[in-house]
């Protein structure tokens, strides 16, 4: 039978699909990378999450009895793809599964900093409120304002489709203007980021989007405008953003990824304009479920001689 290493615990039904096409081991508890290591050597499949890092060593150490990395998440910077083809390795993703749950989790980041409901809640657990003014903590009003997206793709043009609903027009920013998607321009990303109320992150985590957003790039932006980064944390530069946040350059953010989780820049922690979250973009038992489900069947394809579903 197939030896298959489960980096997390998953859902049963996934485990279910994993039992029936080999031996699955199930750490009791998430292991380091060290004991990572150790522990994919020999096997046939590894289904990772998106906190283990599937290097050259691993596969080295892996090789030559493993044939697929199954990662639970759409994103795949957490594995050395260059290296897993070199060694015939077969690396899959779970696209598709977790657009819906990112999107509906970006509009209420987008609600929340804006309307300052994580700001109001600090207050009222202070007990710092002191009772209804007319003017007291006001937020933006999202009609009429302007959405830019910088990363058109499924996740992206799923947020996109949220924006009638709030009368809100959208642009897509990217690395070429030109053109319409989905009815919205598409203009260069440094025209989006001078131009929208709320800029939303959705690009992949690569080298040329690491610290995408800089000191520069933020620079660019509505001094009345907000950040908001579902995709990944590396994206933006924490400590440009802080600073920025500190000294008004834009108006807010909102953040469920960083650039060194779980740890956050300690620059963010004591402002009141940026609402963080603890990564919880496709947390909910429906998505979480299909991403594993997904995975399982990955690893059930390749290990019966098929081709995966979602390879990378």
């Amino acid at each position: 039978m197939p030896s298959i290493l489960v980096t997390r615990q998953i859902p049963e039904s996934a485990l279910a699909v994993l039992r029936a096409a080999g031996t699955v081991e199930l750490p009791p508890v998430p292991p380091t990378a060290e004991a990572l290591h150790e522990l994919a050597r020999g096997r046939d499949a590894v289904v990772t999450m998106l906190t283990d890092k599937v290097d050259d060593a691993l596969l080295a150490i892996a090789a030559p009895s493993l044939k697929i990395v199954a990662n639970v998440a759409v994103g795949y910077d957490n594995i050395d793809v260059p290296a897993a083809r070199s060694r015939n390795v077969i690396v899959t993703n779970t696209p598709d599964v977790l657009t819906g749950a990112v999107a509906e989790f970006t509009w209420g980041l987008i609600l929340g900093i804006t309307r300052r409901l994580a700001e109001g809640d600090r207050l009222i657990r202070r007990d710092g409120w002191k009772g209804w003014s007319f003017t007291f903590m006001t937020g933006m009003e999202l009609t009429g304002k302007q959405l830019g997206i910088i990363g058109p793709g499924r996740i992206g043009r799923a947020v996109a489709a949220g924006a009638g609903a709030f009368g809100m027009n959208v642009v897509f920013g990217a690395r070429r203007s030109g053109g319409v998607l989905d009815g919205h321009p598409i203009v260069t990303i440094e025209e989006a980021l001078a131009t929208s109320d709320i800029v939303s992150l959705h690009v992949p985590l690569r080298p040329e989007t690491r610290h995408l957003i800089n000191r520069d790039a933020i620079g660019r932006m509505k001094k009345t405008s907000y950040l908001v980064n579902t995709a990944r944390g590396p994206i933006v530069d924490e400590a440009a953003l802080a600073g920025a946040l500190r000294d008004g350059v834009i108006a807010g953010a909102a953040l469920d990824v960083f650039e060194r989780e779980p740890n956050v820049h300690p620059d963010l922690l004591p402002l009141e304009n940026v609402l963080l979250v603890p990564h919880l973009g496709s947390a909910t038992i429906e998505t979480r479920t299909g991403m594993a489900e997904l995975a399982a069947k990955n690893v059930a394809a390749v290990l019966s001689g098929q081709a995966p579903l979602t390879a990378v």
